[in-house]
């Protein structure tokens, strides 16, 4: 799907054809041959695109003559995208900038892209190639912020019914949101050094002091998103060991009771195994209340052993 818009009259509007200083849009899914035929027709470099495609792709960027190319990596739902039970996972966004068009490529639909579609801000100008790109870069940092504030949400609400009880369901749960963290913990920190290696060489041409402070702020609240879902993983981590020890411990204790019961009711069956031999001359054998005391016995010692095991904790 390819969809063309230009800023005109304050307001962001979808245009029939290609024009010069407009965003060009490409989404997935894509009919075979459809890249190529795009490529042509912009007479950009097809690598450019099927890297901007690959969902492992890295955030990086390259140039080609004329032509740039910035690979940035932001979050997304997991919903079929990938094998990986992660809750939520990170893919590529292709920015590519020519003499004529600003682009931006991606394979899945993702909230970044999809807010500067439906809902673009006042000052935001695809013909302002700077400002656009460092407007993605902006709303990147702050879709990555939203959805760490989801899986913090997830994350205490799986913990909750943890502690009532310890179904292999919740702990599922806990470890795919620790799968999703490892995806933004890996990736945002890509993304950071992508955005200080374009601020210390320039990649973006920037002349405007105001842009260069913005790309700073940007970079620190990359900075911060990090810390935060690092500092989330760890608590995560911590959280899963230390469930994993309490569930070790209730087994032990399940397992110390269920030993200490066996070994008190033994003792009647012992007892009860000796009396069933067919011997003769057996003490009590032919007492008239032979049962009685043989039963009697058999409680005493099973009552003294309960007491001893309550005693010294082994229940």
């Amino acid at each position: 799907m390819i969809k063309y818009y230009k800023r005109e009259n304050g307001s962001l509007k979808e245009l029939e054809q290609p024009e010069v200083g407009c965003w060009i849009n490409f989404y997935g899914p894509f009919a075979p041959g459809e890249t190529q035929q795009f490529s042509d027709k912009l007479k950009i470099d097809i690598d450019f695109i099927t890297d901007s495609l690959d969902i492992d792709e890295r955030s990086r960027y390259e140039n080609d003559e004329d032509t740039d190319l910035i690979v940035l990596k932001t979050p997304v739902e997991n919903k079929g995208i990938s094998d990986s039970e992660a809750l939520y996972i990170t893919i590529p966004i292709g920015i590519i900038r020519t003499p004529e068009h600003i682009i931006t490529v991606s394979a899945y639909q993702n909230d970044v892209i999809d807010f500067f579609v439906n809902t673009p801000p006042k000052n935001f100008n695809p013909s302002d190639v700077e400002g656009f790109i460092l407007s993605i870069f902006d709303k990147n940092v702050v879709v990555f912020q939203q959805f760490l504030k989801q899986i913090n949400y997830k994350r205490y609400s799986y913990e909750k019914s943890l502690y009532n009880s310890s179904k292999n369901e919740d702990l599922t749960h806990l470890l795919n949101i620790q799968k999703s963290l490892i995806y933004f913990v890996t990736n945002l920190r890509s993304n950071e050094l992508l955005k200080m290696k374009m601020k210390r060489t320039n990649f973006l041409r920037i002349t405007d002091e105001e842009k260069n402070y913005w790309l700073d702020d940007i970079i620190i609240e990359n900075s911060q998103a990090l810390e935060v879902s690092d500092m989330y993983s760890n608590i995560l981590n911590g959280t899963m060991d230390t469930f994993a020890s309490i569930i070790s411990n209730n087994l032990n204790q399940v397992m110390k009771r269920l030993t200490s019961v066996t070994i008190v009711l033994m003792v009647p069956t012992l007892i009860a195994s000796f009396y069933g031999m067919n011997v003769e001359h057996l003490p009590y054998a032919h007492h008239p209340y032979s049962f009685v005391i043989v039963f009697s016995i058999s409680i005493l010692i099973s009552v003294g052993m309960t007491w001893v095991f309550v005693k010294n904790k082994w229940f």
